[in-house]
């Protein structure tokens, strides 16, 4: 066992907020069921060590409702189908967990009893307490919001203390650290600054929520094993922290 497993954990309860994308692998859609797993590796470690887990998963790999609209399709029915994209990689996530022992609920913003739990704050709170993993489906269960969002309001409905937003670069950069060798990365940044530079860490929406009720966002990379932990024990090493008093460069 690695001695920051043994650490005290800064974060007892955490949203963790998965892109669609992150499930594909190196595929070019769909689910890559290794991958999958490899993440239902990380969240059950942390979950075991104490931490009340929630997650918000993306449908892009599956199915992205802005770009069915940029297709001709009216907007509101393709963010209705990019919706049930997310229920379907619930579901896979759910039934990953669950094949290694995790008990893990699944509840959704459109009800669909058959499948997944209707999503009523309270029970979502005695899952955690219960400590089940609770996988929000659905979004909001309403047009023109993202899953971005929906992982911010979620978040602050349950309480959680942050939201670790998972991605595939190691935190949140001044310029695309794959074009440009020069770029910088942030170790801090103020909401603020994410807002007025648009910096594509979450919807515009999503930070402003976060900002208004304080609760800080860690934008880290999930294709280094081990770093769901890193950022539940507070390695500060680890991604950028959104929610800072000033800006700070790693």
């Amino acid at each position: 066992m690695s001695s920051d497993t043994k650490s005290p954990l800064r974060y007892k309860r955490i949203l963790l907020k998965l892109s669609g994308e992150a499930l594909m692998g190196e595929g070019k859609y769909g689910i890559h069921p290794p991958t999958l797993a490899g993440i239902a590796d990380e969240v059950i470690e942390v979950a075991q060590a104490g931490v009340e887990v929630a997650l918000v998963i993306g449908g892009g790999n599956i199915f992205r409702g802005v770009a069915g609209a940029t297709e001709g399709m009216d907007r509101a029915s393709a963010d209705y189908m990019g919706m049930l994209a997310t229920c379907i990689n619930s579901m896979a996530m759910q039934d990953a967990l669950e094949k290694k022992g995790l008990h893990t609920r699944v509840l959704s913003a459109i009800k669909m009893e058959q499948i997944a739990e209707p999503y009523i704050r309270r029970r979502a709170v005695r899952h955690l307490e219960k400590g089940r993993v609770v996988i929000f489906a659905a979004g909001t269960g309403n047009p023109y919001f993202t899953t971005d969002t929906a992982a911010s309001l979620r978040a602050m409905e349950i309480n959680a203390q942050v939201i670790l937003k998972a991605t595939k670069v190691d935190g949140i950069y001044n310029a695309d650290p794959k074009k440009d060798p020069t770029a910088r990365r942030y170790k801090t940044l103020t909401y603020m600054d994410v807002l007025r530079q648009n910096l594509n860490v979450m919807d515009s929406t999503a930070i402003s929520l976060c900002m208004d009720n304080k609760l800080p966002i860690i934008v880290f990379d999930l294709t280094v094993r081990g770093n769901i932990r890193r950022a539940v024990l507070g390695n500060g090493e680890i991604g950028t922290l959104v929610g800072g008093t000033e800006t700070a460069w790693a």
